[in-house]
């Protein structure tokens, strides 16, 4: 794995090799490891290294970015060449910044949490192939057929730049994907962390084999609006088709269901959200595509929109804008992605605010005189970009609930529902976790008792 040290002697290779007013080199590199397993047997072991080096010139307001991933000095010449000479050609562009300058610590950070750890960066594929075998085991012991994936990763991520940023990021990551799968049912878990001791593979297994067990001989419920239970990776699978909303370009190029919102209160009063890179849950850098540390931003306060996130160019572009009034703190936040790009930023460090009384699936379900509770939910598609309205299906464990019980499993339903209805209509939520879906990015969130979830359908299946 390349480490600080290293890469700073390619970035000083690479600025002899430059001509450009400026320069900026981004690094990335990983170790990753997966065994994929299905019909009870491993079928698939892979094991990947790569470096990534990505090289940004500028020309005043002129820049580009080319990259490689080998390291001798003649391909490193090669690539800054690439980079310079499309920069060369490219319109200049009236928003483009000088390069970040400094290293200013976000205000009131403290210490940041660990992400690296040794154990999870010593998982062999032994290590792998005993955990398989351990959810192999609880298939098995319920007759049922079981697939997914174990992985482990050690990844690092650095930008050094001729104004002196040299920012330094390590991080491990491990994950585990369950399916169970039963004649005319199935049921699911997923789970990561950067701390592989904090996965438990045998529970996971045994609640996807629950589900799986639970949910056989489905029946056919009629679609409506039903209350529903989300569990923590439905509700992640939502939400996060709403927060490329939340940064300053979105809003700039009218692009935003947050147009003509911010400030006012857009979900219910028992929301909160924010975008928290220090959070003892979450994962990443503490740095954006610039080098800019990120800052804590409530986003959300008891439902109304407080304010947006900002890479330095969209900042200042606010600053003169038509809604420069209108928006809230405007500032860099720290949330910019690499240069050139045309997203601007994005908050991707979500963390919902606490239940003043968290609930537990169990109490969510007790509650409910009649409605759903949904495992997981895919196939997401966003329907309305404005009203956030999103379709997408329910799989691998959904539940009829009758008279505060669990009843039965029912065939899968489609839904439409707009994200600013879900959000106004939480009655309870569970204590907050880090969540794995398959739609978006991990989130800390919790489960949610939402009404009148509007489903429009039902499967086959």
């Amino acid at each position: 794995m390349l480490n600080k040290g290293q890469a700073g002697e390619i970035f000083t290779r690479i600025k002899e090799f430059a001509s450009a007013d400026e320069v900026e080199v981004s690094f990335f590199s990983t170790a990753n490891a997966l065994t994929r397993f299905a019909n009870n047997i491993i079928h698939q072991n892979m094991a990947e290294e790569n470096v990534v080096v990505s090289v940004r010139t500028a020309f005043g307001r002129r820049t580009a970015r080319a990259t490689t991933n080998k390291l001798d000095d003649e391909s490193l010449r090669r690539v800054v060449e690439a980079s310079e000479k499309l920069a060369r050609v490219q319109h200049a562009d009236e928003d483009l910044l000088p390069m970040f300058a400094g290293n200013s610590k976000a205000a009131g950070e403290g210490a940041r949490p660990t992400r690296y750890f040794a154990e999870t960066a010593a998982i062999t594929a032994e290590d792998r192939a005993a955990t398989v075998e351990q959810i192999v085991g609880v298939a098995k012991r319920n007759s049922l057929t079981t697939a997914g994936i174990v992985s482990s990763s050690v990844a690092v991520e650095g930008i050094f730049n001729s104004r002196g940023v040299a920012e330094w990021h390590e991080q491990t990551s491990s994950e585990i994907s369950i399916t169970m799968l039963a004649g005319d049912s199935s049921g699911w878990q997923k789970a990561n962390s950067p701390d592989a001791g904090q996965l438990n593979a045998v529970g996971l297994a045994e609640i996807a084999a629950e589900k799986a067990r639970r949910s056989a001989g489905p029946r056919e419920i009629p679609a409506g609006k039903y209350t529903v239970i989300l569990e923590p990776a439905a509700v992640l699978d939502m939400v996060g088709f709403m927060f490329y909303d939340f940064g300053g370009l979105a809003i700039l190029d009218q692009r935003s269901f947050l147009n003509n919102r911010v400030g006012t209160k857009v979900f219910g009063e028992n929301v909160d959200i924010w975008d928290d890179v220090a959070h003892p849950l979450q994962s990443g850098a503490e740095f954006d595509g610039e080098g800019v540390r990120r800052q804590k931003v409530q986003l959300v306060e008891k439902g109304v929109v407080k304010r947006l996130v900002y890479a330095r160019a969209s900042a200042e572009r606010m600053e003169r804008s038509e809604y420069k009034d209108k928006v809230g703190p405007i500032a860099a936040t720290g949330h910019g992605f690499s240069l050139p790009n045309e997203i601007g930023e994005a908050p991707m460090n979500i963390v919902f605010g606490a239940a003043a009384t968290p609930q537990s699936i169990d109490q969510m379900v007790a509650s409910t005189e009649r409605g759903i509770l949904v495992t997981r939910l895919w196939y997401i598609r966003e329907v309305d970009p404005y009203e956030k309205i999103l379709t997408g299906m329910t799989r691998d464990g959904t539940f009829l609930v009758e008279n505060g019980k669990i009843q039965r499993g029912v065939l899968n339903f489609r839904f439409n529902e707009s994200l600013i209805h879900l959000l106004s209509n939480v009655e309870a939520m569970g204590s907050l976790v880090r969540a794995s879906g398959e739609e978006s990015f991990d989130m800390v969130v919790p489960a949610m008792k939402v009404r009148e979830f509007n489903f429009t359908e039902v499967t086959k299946f």
